[in-house]
């Protein structure tokens, strides 16, 4: 049997490969058309942080617009549907929308190359999702989670569209953490040694010193690049942490997206992904970046908010499984790069309720980071600076990035210290005398060392080479 084409019978071996041509042709063209009209949805309800949609055909993350009679449109993101609906969660404020409102899926990404405060670029493509601006223009600026500036200097040059969803790294093609990197605090360079491409977890109660340690990193760390990350903090606190504790000195080498507490939680999430994707950007072209993000438990919170509003049920003290989901996520994005390409060495701050180190989020995050550097309320209110706790905290690839001598020194110290813990009410309260443990004698008489070594002035740098010879010259421990 002769097949038959598209337009009817065959009459020859070339008219028929031509009028399959022309029929495949003209099915290329029609599923690369934009949307019809036909997949318009309208507004039916809006319950809390929720709007839901009926008619509309998008996928999750796909981002829509809902077009108000008078008004701007209001965007927003598909989180979830239930049927025919779909949720969505907005980026902005709803005031002004009604039932029946036309519901819209954008379709294209941004290609403008300089974008001003009049454009929108977070739009979507539909095969690639997000989009928004990377690139060198963004070095020295604040800007939102948009990509749109906040320090009112101007529109941003010298960026292009990039897309915020990216596929991970496979797990063996990344390079291992071999190198240290220098924080510029001697406590972390001399006890707590960072690896360049570490993901580490700076575990805080509220008012210990976490964002002023984040400034001194900034300033002080040996990184091409610094990016900020503040998620869900007070809108008060990001011009005192740009002007006051990054300074002019590090705002010159940093790009710093804020997303403060009153913005929606999808746009707070949005602030993480978006300074992770600015970080991956830089790695990618091979510069060591540092990413500083305040905080990670702001992020999972904006998570909870959205995930609860769409009915997820509560798992653990009130967060959904989908939480606990979306920190690896995110958390994995950083690292090294490909074949030595790059890295990102990462902090994120985490809030402890109430200095509660069993928090769910902070549970969580101690077992997907590399490590946790805790800060202790008892020597903040002391006046020790910076206030971390040395025997609660860890780096899990100190062992692989330090030399075997200045890893001998810094057990040793840490056991001095450990000492000196457990015999704290005993010196306080006069009960002890020497001669009778000449161990803990050792570990008093190191006492004014151990102190001048954990602590440092805010405005001064502590390279790691001498971080290294301080710490190997008070506590090698003898015979070796």
């Amino acid at each position: 049997m002769t097949p038959h084409g598209p337009s009817g019978p065959a009459t020859g071996p070339e008219v028929r490969v031509q009028r399959w041509q022309r029929y495949l042709a003209s099915l290329e063209t029609h599923a690369a058309a934009p949307r019809s009209p036909a997949c318009e949805g309208s507004l039916v309800r809006v319950a809390g942080l929720v709007l839901e949609a009926a008619g509309i055909h998008a996928p999750v993350g796909a981002v829509c617009e809902v077009h108000t009679d008078g008004g701007p449109p209001v965007q927003a993101e598909v989180v979830g549907f239930d049927g025919d609906r779909a949720f969505l969660m907005p980026t902005g404020e709803v005031h002004g929308l009604a039932s029946g409102a036309r519901v819209l899926p954008c379709a294209a990404p941004v290609s403008a190359p300089r974008l001003g405060a009049e454009q929108h670029p977070w739009r979507r493509s539909e095969d690639r999702g997000l989009h928004l601006p990377v690139g060198d223009g963004l070095i020295g600026r604040v800007v939102d989670p948009h990509g749109q500036p906040l320090d009112r200097r101007g529109a941003i040059d010298d960026v292009r569209p990039a897309p915020m969803i990216r596929r991970p790294i496979n797990a063996m093609d990344r390079d291992p953490v071999r190198t240290p990197l220098d924080t510029g605090v001697r406590a972390i360079n001399a006890m707590l040694t960072v690896g360049r491409g570490q993901r580490i977890g700076l575990f805080a109660g509220t008012g210990v010193g976490k964002s002023v340690l984040l400034g001194m990193m900034a300033r002080y760390t040996a990184a091409d690049l610094i990016v900020v990350g503040l998620i869900g903090e007070r809108g008060r606190e990001v011009k005192e942490f740009v002007e006051d504790i990054l300074g002019a000195e590090g705002l010159q080498r940093s790009i710093v997206v804020a997303a403060p507490a009153d913005a929606p939680p999808l746009v707070r999430m949005q602030g993480a992904t978006y300074a992770t994707a600015i970080a991956e950007h830089h790695r990618d072209r091979g510069q060591h970046v540092l990413l500083l993000m305040d905080s990670l438990t702001r992020y999972a919170m904006a998570q909870r908010e959205i995930a609860l509003a769409i009915g997820e049920p509560p798992a653990t003290r009130g967060y959904p499984p989908s939480c606990f989901a979306k920190l690896p996520q995110l958390v994995e994005r950083s690292g090294n790069g490909r074949d030595g390409r790059g890295s990102i060495t990462a902090f994120y701050t985490v809030l402890s309720e109430g200095d509660d180190l069993q928090d769910p989020i902070a549970d969580a995050a101690r077992g997907i980071l590399d490590g946790h550097i805790v800060l202790s309320r008892e020597l903040a209110e002391a006046g020790h600076f910076p206030a971390i706790d040395v025997e609660k905290s860890v780096s899990r690839v100190m062992n692989s990035v330090v030399a075997p001598a200045h890893l001998r020194a810094a057990r040793h110290a840490r056991s001095q210290l450990a000492r000196l813990s457990k015999a704290r009410d005993l010196i306080q309260l006069g009960a002890y005398s020497s001669g009778n443990d000449p161990a803990l004698d050792a570990a008093v008489r190191a006492q004014p060392a151990l102190m001048a070594l954990l602590q440092q002035d805010l405005h001064d740098a502590a390279p790691l080479a001498p971080s290294i010879e301080q710490l190997q010259a008070g506590f090698t421990p003898a015979g070796t």
